[in-house]
C-alpha cells in the first residue's frame, strides 16, 4: 500500500518521538517501517514525520547525531537518498529478484577499523568536512546505544589494510629506483598499505555556500538535472543532509596514518580523479595511470624514510562527465578539422558537454581534514583546480611535483602541453611550453571515417 501526500499535520501532541520510561539516554525507540508499505514522507510537518536531529559538527557524535538513511525507519530518517550511492539500485534489483530479504540487518560486529583515524579538531568544521561523515567508520562505536536499541545504522566509511600488487613497482625495483624493505615494499614487488573506502555524506548548507548559491538554489538545481528522483530537496527543507547517488572514494595510505596530523614527518600526497580507461586498462591518450604510478612509488619512498604517503581515489570519470561523455569527447578530438590538437583539447569538451570540467575540487579536501592532514611536503599534481581549492581550507603545501616527461605517454602530448599552456603548473620539466608549441603538437590519427593517413607524429615537449 502506498501513502501519498499531503497527510494530516502533525502537531505537538501527536510526535512519535518516544523515550522509555525506565531510559535516561534520550534516545528514541526505533520506529520500524513494514516493508510492505511505503510511507511518502514528503512534508516536513506531515504526520508521524519526526526525523532525528542533526547537529552537523558538534565534536561530541552523540549530540552532533547519527545519520539515519535506511529504510527500516521512514518517519525518523534524518537524511536524503540511500546508502551506496549508486548502488543502491542493485540493491533494489536484489530485493526485487528475491535474492535479497528487505528486513535484513547487517552485522557490524567484526567490521570495525583496523587501525584509528581521529578525531581531529577539522572534524567539528563544516568549513573543513561537509562531503563525508566523520564519524560513518565508527558508527558501531560512537552509537552503539542506539544500535543497541534496534536502530539500523550504516557505517559509510571502511576502514581496513591491503597489499598492493603493480607491475610499475616491480619495474622501479628492477630499475633501482625502488627497494625493497620487506615492511613497505616486499622483494616480489607488493606494497602494504592501510586503506580507507568512503560513500559521499553531504551537509547541503554547507555544500551550498562552497559552490557560491544559497541552499534553495543547489536543491532545486540537483533535483532538476536527476528529473526530480528527489523530490525531498525541494519538499523537505528540514532534512539537512543527502547521500548522493554517486561514486565515493577510496584512500590509500603507505607508512603509519598515525603521523599524519604531525607536520614535522614527510607526507606525500596524490589526489587522483578516475580514469577507468588509463587507470585500468592502460589507454595513453593521458597521464593518468602514469600520474598515479608514479605518486604510488613516491609515496612508498616517503614511508621508508619514516614518513607517510597517501593517495585519495576520487570516482570522477572523465571529469565528473561520466566516461560515455569522454569516449564521445575523444572522437570529436580525433575527427575535428586538423585531427587532435593541444590548441582544441578543451574546445573539444565544451563542444560536447558544454562545459570543461564537472569535478569543480570544492568538496576534494574534506578526507584530507579527516584524515587529520594540516601540512602537504609533495603535492604529487599539476592540478591548479587541486592545489588551490586545498591550500584555501587551511592546509599548507611545500613542494608541487610534475609528472617526469618520459612518463607522459606519446599520444599524451597533446593533454600535458594543453594543460600546461592553459595554467597548470609547469614545474621545471615543461617550462616554455608557448604559443608555438601548442600549436604543433598534434595526437595520432586514427582514420575514423576511413581516410588513409600516415599517423603524425606528436611533437616533443
Amino acid at each position: 500500500m502506498c501513502t501519498s501526500s499531503p497527510p494530516p499535520r502533525q502537531t505537538d501532541s501527536n510526535k512519535k518521538r518516544k523515550i522509555s520510561e525506565d531510559d535516561d539516554d534520550d534516545i528514541p525507540t526505533p520506529e520500524i517501517t513494514q516493508m510492505d508499505h511505503v510511507a511518502l514522507t514528503t512534508h516536513s510537518d506531515a504526520f508521524g514525520v519526526d526525523p532525528l536531529p542533526i547537529s552537523w559538527g558538534h565534536p561530541d557524535p552523540l549530540v552532533r547525531g547519527p545519520v539515519i538513511c535506511t529504510v527500516r525507519h521512514s518517519a525518523q530518517r534524518n537524511a536524503i537518498g540511500a546508502h551506496s550511492g549508486s548502488y543502491c539500485i542493485y540493491t533494489g534489483l536484489a530485493v526485487a529478484a528475491g535474492k535479497l530479504n528487505p528486513d535484513f540487518v547487517p552485522n557490524f560486529k567484526l567490521t570495525t577499523p583496523v587501525f584509528k583515524v581521529g578525531p581531529h579538531p577539522s572534524w567539528n568544521d563544516p568549513k573543513k568536512i561537509a562531503s563525508i561523515d566523520p564519524f560513518g567508520h565508527i558508527v558501531t562505536h560512537a552509537y552503539s546505544k542506539y544500535l543497541d536499541k534496534g536502530f539500523d545504522i550504516r557505517p559509510t566509511i571502511a576502514v581496513t589494510k591491503a597489499h598492493i600488487d603493480l607491475p610499475e613497482c616491480r619495474e622501479a625495483i628492477a630499475a633501482g629506483r625502488l627497494v625493497p624493505d620487506g615492511k613497505i615494499l616486499l622483494e616480489g614487488g607488493q606494497s602494504i598499505c592501510s586503506k580507507a573506502a568512503i560513500e559521499p555524506v553531504w551537509y547541503l548548507p554547507e555544500v551550498a555556500r562552497r559552490f557560491g548559491c544559497t541552499e534553495a538554489v543547489l536543491r532545486q538545481s540537483i533535483f532538476r538535472m536527476t528529473n526530480g528522483m528527489y523530490p525531498e530537496l525541494i519538499t523537505r527543507p528540514d532534512i539537512k543532509i543527502f547521500l548522493p547517488p554517486i561514486g565515493g572514494l577510496t584512500i590509500y595510505i603507505w607508512g603509519d596514518p598515525d603521523t599524519i596530523p604531525d607536520e614535522d614527518i614527510e607526507l606525500t600526497c596524490r589526489v587522483h580523479d578516475e580514469c577507468n580507461g588509463s587507470d585500468v586498462f592502460g589507454s595513453d591518450i593521458c597521464t593518468c595511470r602514469p600520474y598515479l604510478t608514479h605518486a604510488i612509488e613516491e609515496c612508498i619512498k616517503t614511508a621508508q624514510k619514516g614518513g607517510c604517503g597517501i593517495v585519495i581515489y576520487f570516482r570522477k570519470e572523465g571529469r565528473s562527465l561520466g566516461e560515455v561523455t569522454k569516449y564521445l569527447v575523444y572522437n570529436t578530438r580525433k575527427r575535428q578539422e586538423g585531427g587532435d590538437s593541444a590548441a582544441n583539447y578543451f574546445n573539444c569538451t565544451e563542444k560536447v558537454a558544454g562545459v570543461q570540467d564537472t569535478r569543480f575540487q570544492a568538496l576534494m579536501p574534506d578526507p584530507l581534514h579527516w584524515l587529520g592532514v594540516t601540512k602537504i611536503h609533495n603535492f604529487i599534481s599539476m592540478s591548479d583546480m587541486k592545489y588551490n581549492a586545498i591550500v584555501s581550507t587551511g592546509i599548507k603545501i611545500e613542494n608541487r611535483i610534475e609528472i617526469p616527461q618520459e612518463l607522459v605517454p606519446a599520444d599524451a602530448q597533446v593533454e600535458i602541453t594543453a594543460k600546461v599552456f592553459h595554467g597548470y603548473n609547469a614545474g621545471e620539466a615543461y617550462k616554455g611550453i608557448d604559443e608555438n608549441e601548442l600549436n604543433a603538437t598534434k595526437g595520432r590519427d586514427y582514420a575514423y571515417d576511413g581516410k588513409e593517413e600516415s599517423p603524425v607524429v606528436p611533437a616533443s615537449p
